[in-house]
């Protein structure tokens, strides 16, 4: 965490307010900044003694910036670049960008990804910490806080990262757009229609089972999308159950209890199901990686993504 003060404002206390901002509240911003809620809501008070406005107002037990809080939450952003890039000029200008980052992937991205970028950045210098992070699509933005580098989806089409706290603060780099295909085992019907068709239509989705993930998660928003994608004839589509592992989902298709919709890169190995495009409802996801402002002014963090940029070009077939 950077200390010091500039002006009369304590840098901390601006950091205090972002991490408010972002979180949705004083308690996870104080886990995030490692910090006591005291010391929090005590870094807000002394702000809005010196901006003398209110910057945060209570919102049934909950607390939330202000306009004006806001503002300054947007103004703060700006410091903490300034100030990362101050630190950024000092460094030998000519010497390797070494030293840990930490990067977090939703559990397909993490399988697609991060073998690929570890084994990119061996012998580098840079000390990648992976983890995996699956969240619902409100929540990626919020893990910049503490992680340098967030891989996320969304479903393509939707706004990106409009939750609370990605505003000016996160920076979104897209890395590529996976399709989504329908899995079913082998020797279903529609595996047999398509070979002439090459794909499947919307229509032919009629009177089927589906094995989503839960409620919130891009791959099920993009899954009710496809259901609702026009006229269907006879039962419509139901959904059976609902589980984020793919691999199980995998077994599931294969043992011939329902249909899923899965990402084409890293589900299209498995050797009981077939995934089938579709050819009348475009479907998608949008993996991108994000990073807060100031985290992505430090030379090792832009090597991880130039990497994770190159990698995703390579895996797309670009």
């Amino acid at each position: 965490m950077i200390t010091g003060e500039v002006g009369a404002v304590d840098v901390r206390a601006l950091e205090a307010l972002r991490a408010v901002r972002s979180q949705g509240g004083v308690t996870r911003a104080a886990a995030v900044l490692h910090l006591t809620p005291s010391a929090v809501s005590q870094h807000l008070a002394s702000l809005t003694r010196q901006a003398g406005v209110p910057l945060t107002e209570r919102v049934g037990r909950g607390l939330r910036l202000t306009p004006a809080g806001l503002a300054l939450a947007d103004a703060a952003d700006d410091v903490a670049v300034a100030l990362e890039r101050a630190r950024t000029a000092v460094l030998d200008a000519h010497q390797a960008p070494t030293g840990p980052v930490r990067v977090s992937a939703f559990s397909s991205g993490a399988e697609l990804l991060l073998p690929g970028l570890l084994t990119r950045l061996e012998g580098s210098g840079v000390e990648v910490e992976c983890t995996d992070e699956d969240v619902p699509l409100d929540d990626f933005a919020p893990l910049t806080d503490r992680i340098d580098v967030v891989i996320a989806h969304r479903p393509e089409g939707e706004l990106a990262w409009s939750a609370p706290g990605a505003s000016a603060g996160v920076r979104v780099v897209p890395l590529l757009r996976e399709p989504l295909d329908v899995a079913v085992p082998v020797g279903h019907p529609l595996e047999l229609s398509a070979r002439a068709d090459g794909g499947v239509r919307h229509a032919d989705l009629a009177g089927q089972r589906w094995i989503a993930v839960k409620e919130g998660f891009p791959v099920g928003e993009v899954l009710r999308a496809v259901l609702a994608g026009g006229p269907v004839d006879g039962e419509p589509p139901r959904v059976v159950s609902r589980i984020n592992d793919f691999h199980v989902v995998l077994e599931l298709v294969a043992a011939r209890h329902g249909l899923s919709l899965l990402p084409r890169y890293t589900c299209g190995r498995h050797p009981g199901v077939r995934l089938l495009p579709l050819l009348d409802v475009r479907a998608g996801r949008q993996i991108d990686a994000l990073v807060r402002a100031d985290t992505a002014e430090r030379p090792v963090v832009r090597r991880v993504l130039s990497e994770l940029t190159a990698l995703a070009r390579k895996l797309a077939g670009a």
